[in-house]
């Protein structure tokens, strides 16, 4: 049998794929088998790792020049288990099931609409409709990312202890869901043009959190972060509807 070099290529992005959903799943298993803290946080790193391939699978894909449908439907597929499921399993066990009922309906729509706005871009996607600037709604890896990194922060900066806010995080995952099937435009960064001011700004963000993650937390500061990103997009929406357009 010939070999041909492409469909060697072909398995490499697949398999960051594939990585990030053997995270997810080690994630649901681990947070659902143990009953501690200490479970629910590395089941929290798990999803973290499943981000990282994540991040770089459609990445491989371009630099190999191995981009498909199929790649395209089996990352969404990941994306429902590591950013879904999983993130809905670790917040209601850390949270959310003294809430009973209202808890665990909670967490469904969150992982329901996280699966309906990956269903909506794969269609845009395939009519073209999509933009290369902004996505419309919020991504599901970044509200699984706020989630998750929302209890490391929790047990790094109080020890672990259990939290008592429950009615605060419900909102968040409410909120969360929301914004995913909303049409908030948020920042793709996909084709930011790397100049002098782009790099500053960049190294600027890298010191901030070196400097936050060295009197709190390094985790507190990502979760800064993603709540100024989160909150730029809802801002920039209703500016948009408020403001009236330049001529």
């Amino acid at each position: 049998m010939e070999f041909r070099l492409k469909n060697a290529l072909f398995i490499l992005p697949n398999a960051f794929t594939v990585s990030s959903i053997f995270c997810g799943i080690y994630a649901i298993l681990h947070a659902a088998s143990e009953n501690s803290q200490d479970a629910l946080y590395h089941s929290a790193l798990a999803v973290c790792f499943a981000g990282f391939f994540d991040m770089f699978d459609g990445r491989v894909a371009r630099m190999t020049k191995t981009e498909s449908d199929f790649g395209m439907e089996l990352d969404s597929l990941a994306d429902v288990v590591s950013f879904g499921v999983a993130p809905a399993v670790i917040v209601y066990k850390w949270a959310l099931w003294p809430l009973g009922p209202i808890g665990m309906f909670a967490v469904f729509a969150y992982a329901a609409c996280g699966a309906i706005r990956l269903a909506r871009f794969n269609v845009l996607a395939h009519r073209d409709e999509g933009s290369e600037n902004h996505f419309v709604g919020l991504p599901i890896p970044l509200a699984a990312a706020t989630l998750v990194i929302l209890v490391i922060a929790h047990f790094r900066m109080f020890h672990g202890l259990p939290i008592e806010r429950h009615v605060f995080v419900l909102g968040i995952v409410i909120v969360l869901g929301g914004l995913m099937v909303s049409t908030v435009p948020y920042w793709s960064f996909k084709e930011t043009h790397w100049d002098v001011k782009t790099a500053t700004f960049a190294l600027a963000v890298v010191v901030f959190l070196w400097l936050f993650g060295f009197y709190f937390h390094l985790s507190a500061g990502l979760l800064l972060l993603l709540g100024g990103y989160i909150s730029a997009g809802i801002i920039r929406s209703l500016a948009s509807k408020i403001l009236p357009a330049p001529k």
